[in-house]
């Protein structure tokens, strides 16, 4: 009797033991409360964020330059990307779904992804679709995101971001990504300056910001 006594609390101490270290691979657990628009209640989901992953110096210099090559804000791309796989470029979704940015296969025939597990070309791919869905919604970056996820379709028919749990919490976790990864570059005092060319001198042009009602922050020059 008391072995058996023994062996359960060594067993309640095994599954304590994993549930703490799945928990703490997921990293943060936030419980956000929305209302839903269609029936008018409140609605909790719980949001599992993935510790920030390790990046190495090249992948985060191939990102970078694809971002600069295709218009995308590099903030942008890293908040899709750490929301999408966090780094992995093995991931599959449940809903096949797979490489680096999460690329389903017909996006990436759509945008000229042979290889979905090759993380050059699937980021290449994921951006691609990005830059056209910014130029799709004039910069929305809301409207965006959630077309990242649920697709352009969806967000046509709302008019806005869908009202569906997981789209509302994926455009919430890459909003705050990207703001928190703006806040962590040192903010930067900038001045008037004169740019000398050969033939003539031009004033730099101040960068303002200002909150979108979406809550991102944005970017403009008078």
């Amino acid at each position: 009797m008391r072995f058996c006594f023994i062996l359960m609390l060594v067993s309640l101490w095994v599954a304590t033991s994993a549930a703490t270290s799945a928990a703490a691979q997921q990293g943060k657990m936030t419980t956000v409360v929305r209302t839903d628009v269609r029936t008018g209640r409140l609605v909790r989901s719980v949001l599992m964020e993935p510790k920030v992953a390790v990046v190495s110096t090249e992948l985060k210099e191939m990102i970078d330059r694809i971002a600069v090559e295709q218009g995308v804000e590099s903030h942008l791309v890293h908040s899709v990307i750490r929301a999408e796989s966090n780094y992995n470029a093995a991931a599959v979704s449940p809903k096949g779904a797979q490489g680096i940015m999460q690329l389903i296969p017909a996006t990436a025939r759509r945008f000229g992804v042979s290889n979905l597990f090759d993380a050059k070309e699937n980021v290449e791919g994921g951006v691609k679709y990005l830059r056209f869905l910014l130029d799709y919604y004039r910069g929305d970056y809301a409207r965006a995101i959630a077309a990242y996820n649920a697709g352009e379709g969806a967000v046509d028919r709302y008019k806005g971001v869908p009202p569906f749990a997981e789209t509302q919490n994926y455009v919430s976790q890459v909003s705050r990504n990207l703001n928190a990864a703006r806040q962590a570059v040192p903010k930067l005092v900038v001045q008037a300056a004169s740019v000398t060319s050969e033939n003539n001198r031009e004033t730099a042009r101040p960068i303002q910001t200002s909150t979108g009602s979406d809550g991102l922050i944005y970017y403009r020059t008078p």
